[in-house]
């Protein structure tokens, strides 16, 4: 299994879009704005932040975007991670993960955070395993009003 994890350019804003779109249809509320994704959408996360994209060979399978918080640039939020349903059970979300964790080492990012949706609960261990722990005094910015709120988990990277 050829495995290779990319930094996105704008170029890519459309496919990150549809990969988002597939990777959450069938396994995400429906109503998650993660469903109606845009490429505009896409542009302003990458503008503000970036993205992966995971290729399983030759074919892009996956992706994942980090922003700075709104308030503090040297928090980075972890958005949109996911998977094409075709490859998953394979641990491959895990080197989307990792690729953001090593980048924010590198770029001197003091934390990451990250939502897991209250119907996702199976990924509390897997970030755990990945040294985020809950922090239930945290509101997560980016949380969709139509929803019950996400549960916020964070990783301190430097004191």
């Amino acid at each position: 299994m050829n495995i290779v994890v990319r930094e996105a350019s704008a170029d890519d804003a459309h496919l990150i879009a549809a990969l988002t779109r597939a990777a959450w249809a069938g396994k995400v509320s429906d109503t998650s704005s993660g469903h109606v994704e845009t490429a505009e959408q896409v542009d302003a996360h990458l503008r503000r932040g970036g993205a992966f994209i995971l290729m399983q060979g030759g074919e892009a399978v996956g992706s994942v975007r980090w922003a700075p918080h709104d308030l503090d640039q040297d928090v980075w939020e972890i958005l949109r991670m996911g998977v094409l349903p075709h490859c998953r059970g394979n641990n491959l979300s895990q080197h989307l993960l990792e690729a953001v964790i090593h980048h924010s080492l590198a770029s001197a990012v003091q934390e990451l955070r990250l939502a897991v949706r209250g119907d996702q609960p199976k990924l509390l261990d897997l970030y755990a395993a990945y040294a985020f722990e809950l922090a239930e005094e945290l509101e997560y910015s980016h949380a969709n009003p139509a929803e019950p709120a996400p549960l916020v988990m964070r990783r301190i990277l430097r004191h």
